[in-house]
């Protein structure tokens, strides 16, 4: 049985969320370099030493940020095994779930969604390099998906998985990047739509759905 938190460490929980909704706020208003942990402190308003009690530094926040997302992402398609659709109906089908997952994650946080999309790419070389590499992890568990595809017959033979798997992604990220700008859940349900017709059409050959 799972005991219930105490008040201190509920106040905890709630400090922690407190300072990461302030960091999301100053990341917004000024930009990660600019902001300090002077502005997270006082937006919070506790002192700069509680903010190490919970954060290293703000760089320790987009980590955190990032690591939670990657996990959301990776347990979502695990749900959704890529040797499940036996026929291209299946696949659309599969595609929906995956799109309607994918949006549940993303629109669960939509600054953590920022913050991974537009500004930790900026915050130095080395987080550079782990959003790239996410982008990587996320085109190969698409080319698993497509390859089952190539594999079971309803995907072109000569597909090249791996091109079409990025470029599937890149479409995905920019629909989330749009839906940034303008939240606008129609909007985005019918530019994921669209995608998911061009990638039916584009990798089959097929002239309907």
């Amino acid at each position: 049985m799972v005991q219930p938190l105490s008040r201190v460490e509920r106040r905890k929980q709630d400090t922690r969320r407190d300072i990461l909704d302030a960091a999301f706020e100053c990341f917004a208003e000024r930009g990660y370099h600019p902001t300090s942990i002077t502005h997270i402190a006082k937006r919070v308003g506790i002192a700069q030493g509680t903010f190490y009690l919970y954060f290293q530094s703000k760089r320790d926040i987009i980590e955190q940020v990032i690591d939670d997302l990657v996990e959301r992402l990776t347990s979502t398609l695990a749900a959704l095994p890529p040797d499940a659709p036996g026929t291209l109906g299946d696949y659309r089908q599969q595609a929906d779930h995956i799109a309607e997952s994918l949006t549940g994650v993303f629109a669960d946080d939509p600054r953590a969604a920022r913050l991974l999309l537009l500004q930790a790419a900026a915050v130095d070389d080395e987080m550079a390099e782990r959003v790239l590499t996410i982008y990587d992890l996320a085109a190969g568990i698409q080319a698993t998906y497509l390859q089952h595809g190539v594999d079971a017959g309803y995907f072109r033979a000569d597909l090249d998985v791996e091109s079409a798997a990025r470029a599937v992604n890149g479409m995905l990220f920019a629909a989330v990047m749009y839906q940034l700008r303008n939240p606008s859940p129609q909007a985005f349900e019918s530019l994921t739509r669209t995608i998911r017709d061009i990638i039916i059409h584009g990798l089959t050959g097929a002239t309907q759905p």
